[in-house]
């Protein structure tokens, strides 16, 4: 039978080793000599300060006896969540995601500790511990999963949001796995969710799904809009239903992401429709500083998605126009700029259009792009990444299209770059596509990096294909 070392046992052979009394020891640890005699002994138990304390004296790295702890303290015991709950805290300091994952499996049979759990998770999560939190949420979700509550639901939103990263493959699978859940959400607390699905599907283009979600969206949030002002007092519970725009903006942006449909169909004299949508806030009936700033930017982008309409639908004459609108609004975030400059070269590419001054104009602002800061929201995570990687594609389609081969292969890797990072296979062929095309007039360098590139790609393919295959 296997020995199972303890805390006690390892303390007392230190204190042998060191020739240190119980008075000595506890005023190295700042602890009194009653609590270090009576963990010594075996007859008190022992608190997560006092363990880091312990381990501080002994001069051991942090965590150190966490694995014991959770053996000697946790495990085989009853439950004692004034004991848990700090050290589970404490864990997701040092990052002992495997000390948080045994204790949770050592007390989830219990219904009853999933209230407390959950509450410790949401913490963890304003605290940006989002790894820490996950296990918490995957571990509530899993125990309740049969009980259809509205904290379920929440769980499954959590897990959603913390789990969208720059893969795409899994991002889908992240919102297939979460959408059935949203209509179990608090009826207000379903706009934001419905907004951050929208948006990771307009990141992966499943247009059929943008353009559910959106109608979804609009049809809650005008039933919201509209219960709130009938209402003598305004409904604003924020403690319980915040939500990250005013309510009106989920209205507009439903038809922005019914715009972006018909864009990416090709029927831009819908989308133009839609664009006249948002743009008419006069309906909207709050007067403070965040809804002003709203309805200042819905206007922006109705001003730009305008020009956009009929510059995609080949009125080549506003052109001009658009570019100074871009120059005017260069204080604009540079998330915005990017978007408004992809719309620049992808007419540029489907009208043979001359861009050659556009391209100089911003150049400054186009080699920012790739080093644009992580965001956590839903918007900025999921599609300035990709559209990084399509600004990137029809710039160096333009350039190779004109014989600017250094320049043109150049953006051409740093495309297929972008896509592997995204896992995006689709933009990854028509790169390898377009490469082969040109591929007589690269440079040896841009020749080797590209075949390094594509020889990464298939490794990291093959090696995720045997993890898919294990896991069967």
């Amino acid at each position: 039978m296997k020995h199972t070392p303890t805390i006690r046992a390892e303390l007392d052979r230190y204190l042998k080793q060191e020739g240190l009394n119980l008075t000595q020891f506890g005023h190295i640890a700042g602890i009194n000599r009653g609590i270090v005699s009576g963990i010594v002994t075996g007859n008190s138990s022992m608190s997560v300060n006092q363990i880091d304390r312990i381990t501080e004296a002994m001069g051991l790295p942090e965590g150190y006896f966490y694995d014991l702890y959770v053996e000697n303290y946790i495990i085989d015991i009853p439950p004692n969540m004034r004991r848990i709950e700090p050290f589970l805290y404490r864990c997701a300091e040092l990052d002992k995601l495997d000390a948080i994952r045994r204790v949770v499996g050592a007390i989830m049979d219990n219904l009853l500790y999933s209230p407390k759990l959950f509450d410790i998770a949401e913490e963890l999560l304003a605290q940006g511990r989002y790894d820490a939190a996950l296990l918490l949420y995957e571990s509530v979700a899993e125990v309740e999963k049969y009980q259809h509550s509205e904290r379920l639901a929440i769980c499954q939103y959590r897990i959603f949001t913390i789990q969208i990263d720059d893969d795409q493959s899994r991002n889908l699978r992240a919102a297939i796995l979460f959408e059935p859940y949203v209509e179990r959400l608090d009826e207000i607390e379903q706009l934001d969710a419905l907004k951050d699905l929208a948006n990771v599907y307009r990141s992966l283009r499943k247009w059929d799904k943008v353009d559910e979600i959106a109608r979804k969206l609009k049809a809650k949030a005008e039933i919201q809009y509209t219960l709130k002002h009938q209402q003598k007092k305004l409904k604003d519970d924020e403690s319980k239903n915040s939500l990250s725009r005013p309510m009106f903006v989920y209205i507009t942006y439903a038809d922005l992401l019914c715009a972006s449909v018909c864009d990416a169909q090709g029927d831009y004299q819908q989308a133009l429709q839609y664009t006249y949508a948002y743009a008419d806030l006069e309906w909207v009936r709050e007067t403070d500083d965040d809804t002003l700033y709203w309805v200042e930017m819905y206007q922006d982008w109705a001003r730009c998605n305008i020009y956009v309409n009929k510059l995609l639908s080949g009125d080549t004459s506003v052109l001009a126009d658009y570019v100074e609108y871009i120059a005017e609004t260069a204080h604009t975030v540079e998330d915005e700029k990017l978007s408004k400059l992809l719309n620049v070269m992808i007419a540029a590419n489907r009208y043979n259009l001359n861009v050659d001054d556009v391209l100089s104009r911003f150049k400054i602002d186009i080699d920012a792009f790739t080093q644009l800061p992580l965001s956590t929201d839903m918007y900025t995570q999921q599609v300035v990444p990709d559209y990084i990687a399509w600004f990137c594609y029809e710039v160096a389609y333009y350039f190779l299209n004109r014989g600017k081969y250094n320049d043109g292969f150049k953006q051409l890797l740093c495309a297929m770059v972008k896509a592997h990072i995204l896992n995006n296979e689709t933009y990854f062929i028509n790169c390898t596509g377009l490469f082969a095309h040109f591929q007589a007039y690269a440079s040896p360098e841009a020749r080797e990096e590209y075949f390094k590139l594509s020889e990464k790609v298939w490794l990291d393919n093959v090696e995720k294909n045997d993890t898919v295959n294990r896991c069967k």
